[in-house]
C-alpha cells in the first residue's frame, strides 16, 4: 500500500511562526460508551459475513468483518472481565454499479480492521443500478432509514463503542457520507470522503462532524474542479442522472478553485475552521491542505496531482487503467482515514 503521512494534531504543519494549532479531542481523552451488544459474549473473527435485516418492507444486507476476540481494541479503557471490549465501527461505503465486496476489495479496510481491533460493515445500496439515493436529506430517505437500521442491528449484536462510528465511502458513497455527515450527526463521529465529497445544501449537522477528503486533480467522472463526464454517468446511470455544473475538465486544474476545493473549503468554514489553508506537497504526487480547526474537528484534503477516479494505494483501483485515471501509490486513503478517524469521538 501507499507511503503514510502524519495524521497527528489539527490545522496545518506551520512555520514556528504561526499559531499553534488547536488541541484536538483524541479517541485517548474519552471513555468508551458501550452498545447493548457488549453485553453478549464476544463471537470468532468473521470476513465478509452477509447479514439482512428489513427496513420497512424492504429486506436489505451488509457484509460484516470483525477482528479476533484476542485483537485488543483501539477504543481506551479497560474491559471489565468476562466483557467484550468496546470496538470503533467503520462504515465503508461503495460507488455507484459497484458493490459491497468490491468496496471490500478496493478500501481493504476489512484487513485493517481485524489487524487494529475495529469492526467494519460494507453497506449494499439498492437500485439498477446500484446506487445511494442521496436527494432527500429528509427522514423519509430509505437509505438514511437503512443506516440507521444497521447501526441498531450491528450495535444490539456487536460491542460497539457508539462513540467511535465512523463511515467512509468512494464516489456515489463519498456523496453518501457526506450526506451522513448531516443528517446522523448525533451518530457518525468522523467521515472520509475519496473522489465524492459534497456539502449538501440542507445540511443539518447538530455538531462539527471531522473530514478527510481525497480527490485528483485529473479525475475524469467527477471533474477536480466541477462538473461530471456525462457520457461515463450516462452508461451507467441513464439520461436522468442529474450532473454538476459544467466543467472546463482538459484545463489544467485549479487547487484554489471551483469544484472539490471549494467544497472542502466550504466544509470547514461550516466547522468553524479558518478559511485560509495551508499546503504541504508530501510527495511528488501528494499535497494535503489543512485547516487550523476548533477543538474537536478538523478538515483535511489531500489532493492527488494527476490522480483520476480512485481509492489512493487501491492495487484494485488501479486495475481499472484509462477508464478511471491514475491511481497514486504515494498515499494510502485507508491507513491515512483510519488515522484521521482515531483522533475523534462524539
Amino acid at each position: 500500500m501507499g507511503v503514510g503521512y502524519s495524521a497527528s494534531g489539527s490545522g496545518a504543519p506551520s512555520p514556528a511562526s504561526a499559531a499553534a494549532p488547536a488541541r484536538l479531542v483524541g479517541s485517548g481523552e474519552g471513555a468508551p460508551v458501550p452498545s447493548p451488544g457488549c453485553s453478549l459474549p464476544e463471537g470468532p473473527a468473521v470476513s465478509d459475513e452477509l447479514q439482512g435485516l428489513i427496513v420497512g418492507s424492504t429486506p436489505r444486507w451488509y457484509l460484516l468483518t470483525t477482528p479476533a476476540p484476542t485483537t485488543p481494541s483501539p477504543s481506551p479503557g479497560g474491559t471489565p472481565p468476562g466483557s467484550a471490549p468496546p470496538r470503533p465501527l467503520v462504515l465503508d461505503f461503495h460507488g455507484v454499479a459497484e458493490s459491497a465486496l468490491a468496496q471490500a476489495d478496493t478500501s481493504q479496510f476489512g484487513a485493517l480492521g481485524q489487524q487494529d481491533g475495529f469492526v467494519v460493515v460494507n453497506p449494499s445500496g439498492t437500485g439498477d443500478p446500484v446506487h445511494w439515493d442521496t436527494t432527500d436529506p429528509g427522514p423519509g430517505n430509505p437509505d438514511l432509514q437503512f443506516v440507521s437500521a444497521l447501526l441498531d442491528q450491528i450495535e444490539a449484536t456487536q460491542c460497539i463503542d457508539t462513540s467511535r462510528v465512523y463511515a467512509t465511502g468512494f464516489s456515489d458513497g463519498a456523496v453518501m457520507v457526506s450526506e451522513l455527515a448531516c443528517a446522523l450527526s448525533d451518530r457518525i463521529a468522523a467521515v472520509g470522503a475519496v473522489s465524492g465529497l459534497v456539502l449538501p445544501e440542507a445540511c443539518a449537522a447538530g455538531r462539527p462532524v471531522p473530514i478527510i477528503a481525497f480527490h485528483g486533480t485529473a479525475d475524469p467522472i467527477l471533474f477536480f474542479n466541477g462538473g461530471t463526464d456525462s457520457s461515463q454517468l450516462t452508461a451507467l446511470l441513464g439520461p436522468e442522472e442529474p450532473t454538476r455544473p459544467p466543467s472546463m475538465a482538459a484545463d489544467p486544474a485549479q487547487l484554489d478553485g471551483p469544484g472539490e476545493p471549494a467544497t472542502v473549503r466550504a466544509w470547514a468554514v461550516r466547522e468553524g475552521c479558518s478559511p485560509q489553508p495551508i499546503d504541504t506537497r508530501v510527495s511528488t504526487q501528494v499535497i494535503v491542505r489543512r485547516y487550523s480547526c476548533p477543538a474537536g474537528t478538523d478538515v483535511r484534503f489531500t489532493i492527488i496531482l494527476g490522480g483520476g477516479h480512485e481509492w489512493p494505494g487501491s492495487v484494485v483501483s488501479s486495475l481499472y487503467g484509462t477508464r478511471t485515471g491514475m491511481t497514486t501509490f504515494q498515499v494510502d486513503a485507508t491507513q491515512q482515514t483510519w488515522e484521521f478517524f482515531q483522533q475523534f469521538h462524539r
